[in-house]
């Protein structure tokens, strides 16, 4: 937390000035009179002040890979200890955030399951606690979650939509849903969710970074090998997008 406040503190003095609204002069009609414009005499004396720009013009999207492999090595402390220095950070900047996890094969009828901690349509001051959930469960389906994140995002007004994965690996579900199709998948959801404004970031913190940076491209890979500086990392990435 004292990071995440430190980081807010430099990061606030930005929006507010973004936020900041002016008055645009010269104005036939207005909530402000302007004295000093009468001496032209084109009657435009009033001044009108212009609506707030949208700021932070960010929404976050957070992905929290839950597989089984997550519960070794702290991977899955150091994604817990990340998502909340995310959220807490968007609260005090005020930055809209929908915090996803996800698992696949949990049973033959529940092929796919989303978890929805933090979510944009209803947020709760709960949701810091409903983080602690996540846990480690069982396969990744990581194409189909990253597509029902993105459409979220790419439906938000924001200017900037990031989408943030974090994964220890690759992915791998049943019926197939692994090695060269898998990576295929997950190549042309990144590709269409970009051409929708879409702007990704994968977390690397497991032992199949250089898969993930392949499957995302290295313009948009993050190692995270030291998950001690995990949770500020990634918080200082997102303050780079305001």
């Amino acid at each position: 937390m004292p990071i995440v406040q430190q980081l807010a503190r430099k990061t606030l003095p930005y929006l507010e000035h973004e936020l900041a609204s002016d008055f645009s002069r010269n104005r036939y009609y207005g909530s402000k009179f302007q004295a000093d414009s009468v001496a032209y005499r084109d009657y435009k004396y009033f001044a009108k002040k212009r609506p707030p720009a949208e700021s932070p013009s960010l929404v976050v999207g957070l992905r929290v890979d839950e597989s089984a492999s997550m519960s070794a090595f702290g991977r899955l402390e150091a994604a817990k200890r990340a998502v909340i220095a995310v959220y807490e950070f968007c609260q005090l900047c005020q930055i809209p955030v929908l915090i996803f996890g996800d698992t696949a094969d949990v049973s033959r009828l529940e092929q796919m399951s989303i978890f929805a901690y933090v979510d944009l349509d209803k947020p709760d001051a709960s949701d810091r606690f409903r983080l602690m959930q996540i846990r480690a469960r069982s396969n990744n389906r990581d194409g189909m979650a990253l597509r029902i994140m993105a459409e979220r995002l790419a439906a938000c007004r924001q200017q900037t939509k990031l989408l943030i994965s974090i994964s220890d690996g690759q992915p791998k579900a049943m019926d197939d849903y692994t090695g060269s199709y898998a990576v295929a998948d997950m190549k042309q959801t990144i590709q269409e969710y970009e051409r929708k404004g879409i702007a990704f970031l994968a977390a690397a913190i497991g032992q199949d970074k250089e898969v993930i940076s392949g499957i995302y491209g290295k313009e948009r890979f993050l190692d995270m090998t030291n998950l001690h500086e995990f949770p500020a990392k990634l918080v200082r990435m997102i303050a780079r997008y305001l």
